[in-house]
């Protein structure tokens, strides 16, 4: 495994407000994503996110920890998966803030 992939989006959301939007959004990517990634494992604990996705032939495990005014991901990936993450952060970022902004 390489180092982690850390990405941290800010928002302005209550806790439960950015929990609510980041379930629905989880179910949005299945149906978006679907062909390039499957969600192996998802467990919530609280305001913790415990999951396992696969893609390209290839598993990361990861959370994601909803705090007052951010949403912090970890993800570790393998080496084949952590060579293309430098090009999905801005992506990453960019998915998360039009969830995550006031409506």
């Amino acid at each position: 495994m390489t180092a982690p992939l850390i990405v941290s989006i800010p928002h302005r959301l209550s806790k439960q407000e950015a929990v609510r939007r980041l379930k629905n959004g989880l179910g949005q990517a299945r149906t978006n994503f679907g062909h390039l990634l499957s969600v192996e494992e998802e467990v919530w604990n609280g305001d913790c996110l415990k999951f396992r996705v696969r893609s390209l032939g290839q598993s990361a495990d990861g959370t994601i920890d909803v705090t007052e005014d951010h949403l912090r991901l970890e993800v570790s990936l393998p080496w084949l998966l952590a060579k293309l993450s430098e090009r999905l952060i801005p992506t990453i970022r960019k998915e998360g803030t039009l969830l995550l902004d006031r409506k």
